[in-house]
């Protein structure tokens, strides 16, 4: 019996259905990632990212996410203005030579006990995290950065380092875990002029773990760096 023939083919989904349908959490994060990049292009401001986001992770259909980003180019596959017809650079997989001291701007060190930078502060060129049997937290999310290129060194040796950065920079690792891991999520800002966040990992029986904060972006990124880069 050919049942692909007898049995009736479900017909395909309507606009309406498929707005309907439960979103996922890629669908989410797509969306996010949509409404980020418009941020970086000023399509959006820092209120109006806030609220959509907001109501992205309060989503639970495809229909609730499509309002969010049906004003914006990239929802539609296509992009607005002569400045976008073209993909910036990726960012370098290792710092540019002399842009980053050999020796550490701050130490961060957890021995037996905990350590966490994070608000709002300055980020050095280079900075040192060291966890034995403890726990050290580097958030970037609010912090200031006063350099494109930012190297963060982080050992873990029965311990744990994790590093947050803002959605709209660049973040590059490398590294090695002995009985351990080292997770950095590759991150692409559609700014070619964001800052880089590089990690070096090494962890023995520990865990070195550095991704993106949904929701956190630098503020007036070109502002900022301009001011302090002399331009």
């Amino acid at each position: 019996m050919d049942l692909e023939k007898r049995l009736p083919q479900p017909a395909p989904a309507t606009a309406e259905e498929s707005g309907s349908l439960r979103a996922s959490d890629a669908d989410r994060d797509r969306t996010a990632d949509i409404l980020r990049e418009a941020m970086a292009e000023g399509r959006l401001t820092a209120e109006e990212h806030a609220d959509r986001i907001e109501g992205v992770y309060g989503a639970k259909t495809l229909g609730e996410l499509e309002p969010l980003i049906a004003d914006l180019p990239a929802a539609h596959g296509r992009t607005a203005g002569p400045s976008s017809g073209y993909a910036p650079a990726p960012a370098p997989g290792r710092p540019s030579p002399g842009a980053v001291p050999p020796v550490a701007d701050e130490n961060l060190v957890a021995v037996l006990s905990g350590s966490v930078r994070k608000g709002r502060w300055r980020v050095g060129r280079r900075t040192h995290a060291y966890a034995i049997f403890g726990s050290v937290e580097i958030d970037l999310s609010e912090a200031i950065f006063e350099h494109r290129q930012v190297l963060i060194k982080a050992v873990a040796i029965f311990g744990s380092v994790e590093i947050r950065v803002p959605e709209n920079v660049s973040l590059r690792g490398s590294g090695a875990g002995v009985l351990g891991s080292v997770e950095v999520d590759t991150l692409d800002s559609p700014d070619q002029d964001a800052p880089v966040v590089f990690v070096d990992g090494t962890a023995i029986l520990g865990s070195v773990e550095a991704r993106p904060k949904r929701g956190k972006l630098v503020r007036d990124l070109h502002g900022r760096l301009r001011k302090h880069l002399g331009h």
